[in-house]
């Protein structure tokens, strides 16, 4: 009988090189501290996926893409580069601007194409992460791989869209091509920690115009989106990217003021996403009568998809939902503009418990209650909606919902809240999801001379934070200041720019000392007199991973 040990902390080290894996704690451990997190060393990622979702269908639109690595990763050879996803389930509405909204037809119950390997299981998924993206050990595409007929169209000659030439230069590039397709790819080396990847689209008129932004996101197995919508004047469109060589089995469940929304025909069950293909799914399709605010539940049964929904509105713009934080009892909400005319937040509590939770606003001065909403009753299964108007009132701030009894115990809640700027028929929306703190580090991609603005909030302890400018797209080199935000404040920043700088450059934020601090960023630009902005929160960049100091025999038996 052959006895194999391994180290616990090899183990661990392993599973973060194949699978992206950062970060072994709860959301608030690191952050606080704890006794855990001092006894573990932390190890750079090997090996980090992305996933961009297909930015629109407009004939009037511009979209950029920037790709940026920190400095500091290992080793010396690597890459980072991002190749096109083939667009699947032609049959169904392909997205905003489409005119295909109320063709309940195309509801995606079932959808993608039919794929011999219907699905797949853990285990493969498992076995594809060790290989490229297209489960290939040279990562480049194979030739099921579509492309456009536009510029940067990554054909099937094997090119990347998109790919970085060295850490800590970002690297840029634009398209108006109405077909231009979602995005998928690795980095790898010294380029996997801190991969990150801004999507921003300008469209210039029709439903959604105004400025669109997401942070090209890692693929997963469950997403929440709370603040999606199937009312009449809304589009909304969940994405849902494979980027692995196995298909993948989705389901979407949408839950309202009432509970669970039941579709028919078993739409939104059993949706096919096929190898390194996209599926666009709209929404209004699975409810069988408009709905203002729901929740939407993305699950993969088998696989692991990248997911994100794409709001377009018919009066007030539109931008991209990103998937909330996993549950937790508390939520925090960074970088409410200081002039936000409405705010609608919506919590779901998921548990099958009710929560009572407080809400603050935390800004420049400290904590406030908004008069008349200082506490909110969710009841477990049901979306829960309130208007919480201009309660910023000139000055930027961050929401914090915290158990109203204080309960560690509590029930953990998903939330995310609309943000409106602009009056009357200049008005453009955005959304900022509650979001995990930043650990270590976070990064946010295509900044220029002007128009970001960062969000730092400490909803407990002060927290001393450096931000740095990386080198521009066109040259110069790093610049950096240091912040202290305050215990139950939000402090907005405009970040420094690179000394000698040109083009568009990166904003790393880093957590120095001091209590949890969250962020996020808003880009903003005058579009005809319209305030078009998109926000981005800023989670921790996940390029660590925790790995306890002393190693812990796991032996595995061989019976031979």
């Amino acid at each position: 009988m052959n006895r194999t040990v391994l180290s616990f902390g090899g183990t661990v080290v392993a599973l973060a090189a194949v699978t992206g894996l950062a970060t072994l704690w709860a959301p608030d451990e690191a952050a606080e501290s704890g006794d855990s997190a001092k006894s573990a060393a932390h190890k750079p990622v090997e090996r980090s996926t992305l996933v961009c979702p297909r930015p629109t269908t407009s004939d009037v639109a511009e979209t950029s893409y920037t790709a940026f690595t920190p400095k500091g990763g290992p080793g010396e050879k690597g890459s980072a580069a991002l190749y096109p996803a083939e667009l699947a389930d032609s049959e169904a509405p392909q997205g905003p601007g489409s005119d295909s909204k109320d063709d309940k037809d195309g509801k995606g119950g079932k959808g993608g194409k039919d794929e011999e390997n219907d699905g797949g299981d853990k285990d493969s998924k498992g076995d594809d992460s060790k290989k490229g993206d297209n489960g290939r050990t040279d990562g480049k595409p194979t030739e099921e791989q579509g492309g456009t007929d536009g510029k940067k169209d990554g054909k099937k000659d094997g090119k990347p869209f998109l790919s970085l030439s060295s850490p800590g230069t970002p690297v840029t590039e634009d398209t108006s091509d109405p077909k231009a397709p979602a995005l998928t790819g690795t980095a790898d080396g010294p380029f996997a920690p801190g991969w990150t990847v801004q999507q921003t689209t300008s469209i210039s008129a029709g439903a959604g115009r105004g400025l669109q932004g997401t942070s090209c996101s890692a693929p997963d197995t469950t997403f929440w989106f709370p603040g999606a919508s199937t009312a009449e004047d809304r589009q909304d469109y969940v994405h849902l990217t494979n980027p692995d060589s196995t298909s993948a089995v989705v389901d979407l469940e949408l839950y309202g003021k009432e509970g669970k929304i039941k579709a028919g025909g078993g739409a939104g069950e059993g949706i096919t996403v096929p190898p390194r293909s996209t599926v666009p799914v709209l929404l209004s399709t699975l409810t069988p009568e408009p709905v203002t605010n729901v929740t939407l539940h993305v699950t993969a049964r088998s696989g692991r998809v990248g997911a994100q929904v794409q709001a377009s509105d018919r009066k007030v713009g539109g931008d991209w939902l990103p998937p909330a934080a996993t549950p937790s009892p508390g939520a925090v909400l960074p970088g409410i503009p200081k002039d936000a005319t409405s705010v609608r937040l919506t919590v779901f509590a998921p548990s099958g418990h009710d929560a009572d939770l407080t809400v603050k606003l935390a800004g420049r001065s400290g904590l406030i209650s908004p008069a008349g909403h200082e506490r909110l009753h969710v009841k477990a299964g049901m979306a829960t909606t309130v208007d919480l108007k201009d309660l910023t009132q000139g000055e930027a701030g961050s929401l914090v919902l915290s158990p109203a009894e204080g309960d560690a115990e509590a029930p953990g809640i998903v939330a995310a809240a609309r943000v409106l700027r602009g009056k009357g028929d200049k008005q453009e929306s955005a959304f900022i999801p509650a979001t995990q703190p930043v650990h270590k580090r976070a990064t946010a991609a295509d900044n220029s001379e002007k128009g970001s603005t960062l969000s730092l909030t400490a909803p407990k302890g002060e927290a001393k934070v450096r931000v740095t400018a990386s080198a521009g797209s066109g040259g110069g080199s790093p610049k950096s200041t240091t912040v202290t935000v305050k215990a139950h404040t939000t402090t907005a920043v405009t970040p420094p720019r690179p000394a000698g700088g040109k083009g568009t450059y990166a904003v790393t934020v880093e957590r120095l000392s001091g209590g949890p601090l969250y962020a996020s960023r808003m880009l903003e630009r005058e579009q005809s007199g319209l305030p078009a902005f998109t926000l981005q929160a800023l989670p921790d960049d996940g390029s660590t991973v925790a790995v306890p100091e002393s190693a812990q025999d796991l032996s595995v038996l061989n019976d031979d």
